[in-house]
């Protein structure tokens, strides 16, 4: 029997709200029609608020964040340019994969996972780069496989510091929309994200958001490119339409999902994230477990990855969470494979949400053999959200009856 919800704690994709699922069951519409740009161009508009960017240009290819990494980079780059990158996850690794598969010279710096963005180092290398040989500095804002945030305006600050005309290209597919990221504010000049984490979405929008300075650098840049052309993209989408397919049911998906965003507000959804992911934070130093992410500096508001003990086998947690109780968590990948699992806390859920999250995963680790006492994780988060949630709330006024 499969009664009720099934469950969903993956880091992305994450739950759809009902207003957006309701939102994207329209019939499909004439994409050339001379009313289609009074669905798109305010899309793109919104978007600049979820980036905040006054100045940037906003593209939305249909695709994933895969998709608009290769976009930002052939567009602005050329073979044989030399680019400062970092490596301490998956994700961080298939960005600097990538590179080196479109012909840049990566210059990576291997980090331990659990860490983030050398900042101390990238500033000593751009110092050292007298030449201005380093035409791109990358960093994944949001590192997922560890649940590691990294400091992207320190980063900026990295950039000054050694007076570097370099462009800074962030990863913000699991940040933007949950975490605080602010582009014009740390001089962003490529900011990208897809629709199936803070955007509530399925997975198929690829967004990235293009600073003037990275225009600028697009006109020297002669790498191939076709179907991810900012040219074509910039013609087509300043008068609201694409120069290919789009897909108008995601489109009006992201109409809903933006609607919510403003309606909640961007500032208040970011502490959200933050009040959520400290609560799932306490339940699990309350089971006496450990972050993957090494320090507190280092914790994501978007994903939990949790480090098991070593007489066990995550993936026999997450097979038990998924069979046993109807609940997905996120696989440990690659170096950390059978090591963490992960507890996605982003896009639209609550409190109670997470403390559903937590006694899946009680129940999951106890069922792997792992000795968790029954309740403590969920007890710890729910005296966490009870005292936040208080301490936010205006006195109850009681009627007599």
């Amino acid at each position: 029997m499969k009664n009720g919800t099934t469950h969903l704690f993956v880091p992305g994709p994450t739950n759809i709200p009902d207003a957006v699922r309701r939102a994207m069951n329209v019939s499909m519409q004439d994409m050339r029609a001379p009313d289609y740009p009074e669905l798109t161009l305010p899309l793109f508009a919104d978007l600049k608020k979820v980036f905040k960017t006054e100045t940037g240009t906003v593209f939305i290819y249909p695709g994933s964040g895969t998709g608009a990494w290769e976009a930002a980079i052939s567009n602005t780059l050329n073979r044989g340019d030399r680019v400062l990158m970092s490596r301490f996850g998956q994700f961080s690794h298939l960005w600097v994969d990538m590179a080196q598969r479109l012909g840049l010279e990566v210059d990576c710096i291997d980090v331990e996972w659990g860490e983030g963005v050398p900042v101390e180092e990238y500033q000593r290398r751009l110092g050292d780069d007298r030449q201005g040989r380093i035409k791109a500095v990358f960093a994944t804002h949001n590192e997922t496989a560890t649940g590691v945030t990294s400091d992207v305006a320190g980063v900026r600050k990295a950039l000054d510091a050694a007076g570097h005309p370099a462009l800074l290209f962030v990863d913000g597919v699991s940040s933007i929309g949950s975490i605080d990221f602010r582009m014009d504010e740390w001089g962003v000049d490529l900011a990208v994200t897809g629709s199936q984490k803070g955007l509530m979405l399925p997975a198929g929008l690829g967004i990235l958001s293009v600073s003037e300075k990275a225009l600028e650098a697009h006109k020297q840049s002669r790498m191939e490119r076709c179907y991810f052309s900012f040219e074509d993209m910039k013609a087509s989408s300043t008068t609201g339409f694409f120069p290919y397919t789009p897909p108008t049911q995601l489109l009006h998906g992201l109409r809903a999902s933006l609607d919510l965003i403003f309606s909640e507000g961007l500032d208040n959804i970011i502490a959200r994230h933050h009040r959520l992911a400290e609560g799932v934070r306490h339940g699990v130093h309350a089971w006496g477990l450990r972050l993957c992410a090494k320090e507190e500096k280092w914790w994501s508001n978007t994903v939990s990855a949790i480090v098991v003990p070593d007489d066990i086998d995550a993936r026999h947690v997450i097979a038990n969470g998924y069979s046993r109780y109807r609940t997905s968590f996120g696989a440990g990948l690659s170096k950390v494979a059978g090591r963490v699992f992960r507890i996605g806390h982003l896009g639209d859920l609550n409190e109670v949400m997470c403390l559903a999250a937590l006694a899946s995963a009680e129940m999951s680790l106890r069922d792997a053999g792992a000795k968790v006492e029954a309740g403590s994780g969920v007890a710890a988060a729910q005296e966490w959200y009870r005292a936040e949630i208080a301490g936010n709330l205006q006195p109850l006024q009681v009627q007599a009856a």
